[in-house]
């Protein structure tokens, strides 16, 4: 199923915050002991202009289901699921069969089965189209979704349509509440649920579209500069990586320049508005620069201690590089992308942004759908673990490197295997073992695992085949795509479906899991886009 978003969905667990718990789509109140503000949902229009506190974001082209969970008789939100609209209907059976499978076996999976569900599809006219058209046009893919709810025994209360900024209901036909015309939506930020969701501290970020684009490569004149750059760039540095003496001096120089950079980030005068700060942080960013930056953290190890930027004042510098390091890989680097895409993702993860983490998590994959760290990640993400295991590891690692002159040496590609790396060494194999009820301890390493060694193009696009060595584990260099061979991050390849960004996991090849993180040759449900 090839999906017309460029993301595909995502998972969403647990209850908004409590200064803002909605009610039963039925007009039933919620309460509990520590709620002192509560807010009762009792007609289509409340439902409506609660989806973007829902999400955290204004959805679009999207398939929302919101669950509804009986607690002590009271009914309460509980995890949410997005997918991305199929463009050909020929794919929305199974695109309602993933979305709703996923989010009621995920729930049941964290022990809160759905008791009912609201739905909501959200998509804008096209050229010629009303929002009645749109409405009209989406009505057989609001039956699918309440049919496949049924099967599950989980009744859908309320669909709604939400377009041209008005919203009609599927479920009532009644001239007086629910006219044909539809029904205006009320102003961003007049609602009560508004008014509690502010004083709760609740944001909503303007759309998904807006967030991707703060990690999309840019399409200015400046592309040839970049691409030309990076050309220059894996001539020297490739070569250098797939040597074992070299691989140390590229990661020695690669995290003293990226140091740098977020020196130079952080102490940049403050813009207003974000299309100004991320042109700020463009403009503090060198060509030359960001290649080096980018070739070199296609290694593994150097990615992995890169990573360890995640907390304190470090975090803010280092996810706008991150982020400006994602800009910089233009056709036909695309599929670079994933590694400065996943940090940016574990960075937001680490310091509470879950929405931006799992969206450039899932960017991640849409650029590279075999990146097994971005994978682990987004799937801990979309789990709800705690990322404490993965930073306390990841310190470790750090004071390890403290106490070892050129901490490079002491990689895992510096001579053996997986499992003969200090164990505070963070990777892809101890964040797919870590147990969610392991208290926050970092499991220990997992011996083998799939290893990658593509090489680069050079500059003349002339392939170089290496040969992975065994005391080489961690040189996972891709090759840049040609433009016929796609891999932009946030773009969809033909005939495979991308994750989404909202939470779901996404891995481009496996068979949908239950409880959310779904990927495969039928679409990935996740949003909800998390790993």
């Amino acid at each position: 199923m090839t999906n017309h978003s460029e993301t595909t969905g995502s998972f969403e667990n647990g209850d908004i915050p409590d200064a803002a718990k909605p009610g039963r789509a039925d007009g039933t109140p919620c309460e509990s002991p520590g709620d002192e503000h509560q807010v009762t949902l009792r007609t289509p229009a409340e439902l409506a202009d609660a989806l973007p506190y829902l999400l955290g974001y204004r959805p679009e082209d999207s398939i929302v289901l919101a669950a509804l969970r009986d607690r002590d008789g009271r009914g309460r939100f509980g995890g949410r699921a997005r997918l991305g609209i199929p463009e050909n209907p020929d794919d929305w059976e199974g695109a309602a069969g993933q979305l709703v499978h996923g989010l009621v076996h995920g729930s049941e999976r964290r022990g809160a089965r759905p008791e009912q569900m609201v739905a909501y599809l959200c998509q804008e006219p096209g050229p010629g189209e009303t929002g009645r058209d749109v409405m009209e046009r989406l009505r057989p893919l609001a039956q699918k979704l309440r049919v496949e709810c049924g099967t599950l025994d989980v009744p859908v209360v309320e669909a709604l349509c939400i377009s041209a900024g008005r919203f009609w209901s599927y479920c009532c036909d009644e001239e007086a509440c629910c006219p044909a015309a539809g029904l205006p939506m009320g102003l961003p930020g007049t609602s009560v649920l508004a008014a509690a969701a502010t004083y709760a501290g609740i944001q909503v970020r303007g759309s998904l579209r807006e967030l991707r684009a703060r990690m999309l490569p840019r399409e200015t004149a400046a592309v040839d500069g970049q691409a030309a750059a990076l050309d220059a760039a894996a001539t020297t540095l490739v070569s250098r990586i797939l040597d074992v003496d070299g691989r140390s001096e590229v990661a020695g120089e690669t995290l003293e320049t990226a140091q740098r950079v977020m020196r130079r980030l952080a102490e940049a005068p403050p813009v207003s508005g974000v299309p100004a700060e991320d042109l700020r942080d463009d403009q503090l960013l060198g060509d030359e620069e960001a290649a080096a930056l980018i070739l070199g953290l296609q290694d593994r190890t150097t990615r992995d201690r890169a990573a360890a930027w995640m907390e304190g004042d470090e975090a803010a510098p280092a996810i706008r590089l991150w982020r400006a390091l994602a800009r910089r890989c233009v056709v036909p680097y695309g599929e670079h992308a994933a590694a400065p895409l996943t940090l940016a993702g574990w960075v937001a993860w680490s310091t509470g942004d879950e929405l931006e983490a799992r969206e450039a998590l899932a960017m991640a994959l849409g650029a590279d759908p075999d990146y097994l760290f971005a994978r682990l990640l987004h799937q801990a993400c979309n789990e709800g673990l705690d990322p404490e295991s993965i930073r306390r590891c990841l310190r470790e690692g750090r004071k390890s490197d403290a106490h070892t002159e050129g901490g490079a040496s002491n990689d895992e590609g510096h001579g053996g295997a997986p499992e003969e790396r200090a164990p505070a060494e963070p990777s892809s194999a101890e964040l797919s073992s870590a147990e969610p009820s392991s208290a926050g301890s970092p499991s220990a390493a997992q011996p083998g695992g799939r290893r990658r060694s593509r090489a680069l193009a050079s500059a003349h696009g002339v392939r170089r085949r290496t040969r992975a060595r065994a005391h080489e584990p961690s040189a996972g260099i891709v090759r840049p795509r040609t433009p016929s061979e796609g891999g932009r991050p946030g773009s969809t390849r033909p005939g495979r479906a991308r994750p989404d960004a909202s939470g779901t996991a996404a891995t481009g090849r496996q068979e949908p899991r239950p409880e959310g993180t779904r990927t495969g040759e039928r679409g990935t449900a996740g949003d909800g886009e998390r790993p």
